[in-house]
């Protein structure tokens, strides 16, 4: 923004500018999953802020840049508070600053949990796309939250024959509650709730994975269909043999072996990586190699790297300009030092 000016921009405001865009934001995150692979981009380590006495709960920061078409830099400052549930609250909440490519000077501060939610929705629509064989009629969702809510919804925009939903969650209050939701998303959905988590994996042969926990709870699929595909989007929910014994696929390797996922428990115990097959955008650039067992389950584990959102943020800051969204925030920036008298 020029003249120290800021664009702002508040949540009611940011789910508009997405609203029935899912397909476009699929495309987007393949676009910059490719640019990322491509070694056009620059993604330190996440940094998490944790708290001495609350170990479910952390502050996550994802700094990031995007080069190609993107041009885009900027971070991402996320918190994940469980406990929030139980006071009526989201677990996560987010903002995200973008930073001028040519001068470095702060031009948006975006609300980033809807945008977290979505890129993280059309990430695993994109990995289901590309990496589910079979037609999709039946979803099995573990964990009634808000980010399996909009992976539904972008999984319904991509398989529209989608009929049926299984879903399950530790607290039965929320998988009624998420029941409902989805049931007013798309009222001609079936939806089922499994109290079970190990008879939702059984369901069916498409399966997200977006819980809370934080140590690995699930060390058995020998009852899923064979050659599942499942969306390991929380990252954390299976023991390292579970990991070691199907085929892997993640967003990024150096990412995703970090802060104890299961990838990185996995690697921790065998010294190696070798059990991780490829990386997505390997598989829609046709430079993965075929899966060693064709009925081994695919898990996908996407760390969630913050050049994605950035990807989004920009996008938003586009159809700013076009619908006159938002809010400028005039002379943000103090005057130049050089042109201040003391």
């Amino acid at each position: 923004m020029r003249d120290g000016n800021v664009l702002v921009l508040r949540g009611h405001e940011v789910r508009a500018l997405l609203q029935n865009r899912e397909l476009e934001l699929i495309e987007l995150i393949r676009d910059a999953y490719a640019v990322h692979a491509g070694k056009q981009s620059a993604l330190p380590h996440s940094v998490f802020l944790r708290f001495p006495d609350d170990q479910m709960s952390r502050v996550i920061a994802l700094p990031a840049y995007l080069g190609g078409d993107f041009a885009a830099a900027g971070i991402k400052w996320v918190s994940s508070f469980p406990g929030n549930l139980e006071k009526g609250l989201d677990r996560a909440s987010a903002v995200i600053v973008l930073n001028s490519t040519d001068n470095g000077r702060p031009e948006a501060i975006i609300e980033g949990s809807i945008i977290s939610a979505k890129r993280t929705a059309a990430s695993a629509a994109l990995a289901a796309r590309c990496l589910h064989e079979d037609e999709v009629s039946a979803v099995g969702l573990l964990g009634c939250g808000v980010i399996n809510f909009e992976i539904l919804r972008f999984l319904k925009a991509s398989f529209p024959g989608i009929e049926t939903l299984f879903v399950s969650d530790i607290e039965r209050e929320r998988a009624e509650l998420f029941k409902q939701k989805c049931i007013r998303l798309h009222p001609k959905l079936n939806v089922v709730i499994e109290p079970i988590p190990q008879a939702l994996l059984r369901s069916c042969s498409l399966i997200s994975l977006a819980t809370t926990s934080i140590e690995p709870h699930i060390s058995d699929l020998s009852g899923c269909i064979p050659g599942s595909t499942i969306l390991h989007i929380s990252l954390r929910d299976f023991t390292p043999e579970v990991i070691m014994s199907n085929d892997n696929v993640v967003d990024d390797l150096d990412h995703v072996c970090r802060a104890n996922t299961s990838i990185h428990l996995a690697q921790q115990n065998s010294g190696h990586t070798e059990f991780v097959r490829c990386s997505l955008a390997d598989v829609f650039t046709g430079k993965a190699p075929q899966k060693r067992d064709p009925s081994a389950h695919t898990i996908f584990s996407p760390f969630g790297l913050g050049v994605l959102d950035i990807a989004v943020a920009r996008l938003l800051m586009r159809l700013t300009q076009n619908e006159h969204q938002g809010t400028i925030i005039e002379s943000f920036l103090p005057a130049s030092w050089i042109e201040t008298s003391v």
